[in-house]
């Protein structure tokens, strides 16, 4: 059975044990600060953690931030990241069904745009994203990591 909502608190365990796959080792340990901007994030009712669970465990997950905004006639944006699937669930539409979700997160608080950020570099990863409706040719984007 699967299940595509809201990261709820009792999640953070299993979300950190996620993104631990983005960069292939912990990038996060559960922490003071961890559960801090943890119940931070559980509040804000602009940011957005959206899950897959499939028989209990916590298979994809995506970050979905609603920016407001004064332009484009004060509507908002969203910035979509932290975009990550279990290998062994990867091409079973659990990634899919999570961006589906935040796109209509986003379409629900009147955004725009939404803007979604990936490290990948394999063509196949763009391929993806591609096929669900965004483009690499829309927008160019720079990082400064502080």
């Amino acid at each position: 059975m699967v299940r595509i909502r809201e990261a709820e608190a009792g999640d953070l365990d299993r979300l950190l044990e996620l993104y631990s796959l983005l960069f292939g080792r912990s990038i996060l340990e559960k922490n003071e600060e961890t559960v801090r901007i943890w119940d931070h994030i559980m509040t804000d009712k602009m940011y957005h953690v959206i899950v897959a669970e499939e028989n209990g465990v916590l298979v994809s997950t995506c970050t979905c931030v609603i920016i407001p905004n004064l332009t484009y006639d004060q509507r908002s944006f969203a910035v979509v990241e932290n975009i990550v699937t279990k290998s062994e669930y990867r091409a079973q539409g659990f990634a899919t069904a999570c961006l589906e979700e935040a796109k209509r997160i986003a379409e629900a608080n009147n955004c725009f745009r939404i803007m979604l950020a990936t490290q990948s570099k394999l063509q196949s990863t763009h391929k993806f994203y591609e096929r669900l409706g965004y483009s690499k040719d829309d927008m160019t984007a720079f990082t400064q990591w502080l």
